[in-house]
């Protein structure tokens, strides 16, 4: 017995209980350069230095050219369904509700887990340069602040974080000019640049350790999918945004490794907490508070970005009936998912109160590489089926989403066994609600399909041939 998919028909794009339209080109891309340029860098680079060497620009190398072969396959994808919900969409659309429900569960985990870090990371060492405060109530005013702006609109938390983007993005050139500065006055040393290994691993086996932590910055071009139906003719506007903004941040990493790797030893770098601080404090040319002040607003922006996919992933999943519809709800004047921004904050909030995030934090990276292993194959099942999404859409060459759907494989097999057992446990929450929610779903439909009235049958009907494979109609 076959069955056929029910086909989604995208609502017009002023219809009651759809997002404004409000992107364009500019924003989208600030939009994704600043999720991609967040606070991770900020503390990243020591880490990938103890797994590579001095020669972090490798691994950074290496990350982005395996992130832009998944970044490809959701161009495709988010010009093709331009709908809030994101991989959790297209996992329905390939594969069925429980896949949807399964993949979008892995990126809300990772999204209100990430803000509650996030938040809590707002009120730790950076903030302490300026005032001391409780941790807690730093959490509850930060997320709050962030719950508003978001509600307020898309147009304002985007113009917020082009700010915030140039900011950051400041305060990483300024990295790269100290840098700089210490190898011409003579106090680094660039060779370090050209050392890949270390005693326990050699460069091949370095290069792809760092890898798996350097592919974790370049994370965050995914959650621009979820804004896709609120961006201005997306086949255009999201293909540049996208892989322009991922380049701009390919570059600024490779230059901000490689100025940290020359200014400061590599054993330096690897024991700190804040490796470009390091750098700060060796040119002595600038105050370390002003460079605190930069990392906070990194922070932030990191976190309101991130609470703007968790709201419209949260969103698009109840518009597609994988979680409640009560947040499907938005403001009648400002069209933002006011229920979906409130529920997502309170659970980054709970997280971020209770401090229990260590555990999910480690699992980040592995829960965003069975999204993107699920994205990548949702292109190849998409491409064989016609239905009803954008023909003009952008097309990436048909060897990219294999190569994407494999680069996932190779880096699970880098992430470390602890975590593997971390992240089966969580994956396990995931696929029992994920079983739940499909039950549910399937029971309501048929209810629905019961109450129908029947189809009025033809009064010769009684006469018709049995075996007469023709209708009756």
């Amino acid at each position: 017995m076959s069955t056929q998919r029910t086909q989604t028909v995208p609502a017009a794009p002023d219809a009651p209980g759809t997002l404004k339209r409000a992107l364009g080109t500019p924003l989208l891309y600030f939009f994704i350069l600043g999720d991609v340029l967040g606070a991770g860098v900020y503390v990243l680079i020591g880490q990938v230095a103890a797994k590579s060497g001095g020669a972090v620009w490798v691994p950074l190398a290496v990350a982005l050219g395996l992130a832009l072969l998944t970044a490809a396959s959701y161009a495709e994808l988010a010009t093709k369904y331009a709908r809030a919900g994101g991989a959790s969409y297209y996992a329905t659309l390939a594969y069925g509700p429980f896949v949807g429900f399964f993949t979008g569960f892995c990126m809300l985990a990772a999204g209100i887990v990430s803000v509650a870090a996030l938040a809590r990371g707002f009120g730790g060492t950076y903030l302490t340069a300026f005032v001391h405060l409780p941790v807690a109530l730093v959490a509850v005013l930060f997320l709050a602040a962030l719950a508003l702006l978001n509600a307020r609109g898309i147009s304002e938390s985007t113009r917020a974080n082009v700010v915030a983007t140039v900011i950051e993005t400041s305060g990483l050139l300024l990295i790269i000019g100290l840098g700089v500065w210490l190898v011409v006055r003579g106090d680094g040393d660039p060779g370090r640049l050209l050392r890949l290994g270390t005693p326990e691993h050699g460069p091949v086996a370095a290069a792809l350790s760092g890898a798996v932590l350097a592919y974790y910055s370049f994370v965050g071009f995914e959650t621009s999918v979820n804004v896709a139906e609120e961006t201005r003719n997306p086949r255009r506007a999201y293909p540049r945004a996208l892989f322009g903004a991922l380049g701009t941040a390919g570059l600024v990493y490779a230059a901000v490794g490689a100025a940290a790797s020359a200014a400061v030893p590599t054993g330096v770098l690897a024991r700190s907490d804040g490796p470009l601080l390091e750098v700060v404090r060796a040119a002595g040319a600038v105050p370390e508070w002003l460079f605190s002040a930069i990392a906070l607003v990194a922070v932030a922006n990191g976190a309101l970005l991130t609470g703007i996919m968790c709201s419209r992933l949260a969103f698009g999943m109840a518009r597609e009936r994988l979680l409640p519809t009560f947040l499907t709800r938005v403001l009648p004047r400002r069209r933002t998912p006011w229920a979906a921004i409130a529920v997502t904050t309170a659970l980054s909030l709970l997280l971020a109160l209770t401090g229990d995030i260590e555990t999910l934090a480690a699992t980040l990276v592995l829960l965003l590489l069975v999204v993107f292993f699920t994205v990548n194959t949702a292109v190849l099942v998409l491409r064989r089926r016609a239905d009803s999404g954008n023909p003009d859409h952008f097309r990436a060459p048909a060897v990219i989403p294999v190569l994407g759907a494999l680069s996932c494989v190779l880096l699970a097999t880098q992430v470390d066994g602890a975590v593997w057992l971390r992240g089966l446990a969580l994956l396990a929450v995931g696929a029992v609600l994920g079983l739940v929610s499909t039950v549910a779903s399937r029971r309501t439909r048929a209810a629905t399909t019961a109450a129908e009235p029947p189809r009025p049958v033809p009064q010769d009907a009684g006469d018709a041939d049995q075996n007469d494979p023709r209708p009756l109609v």
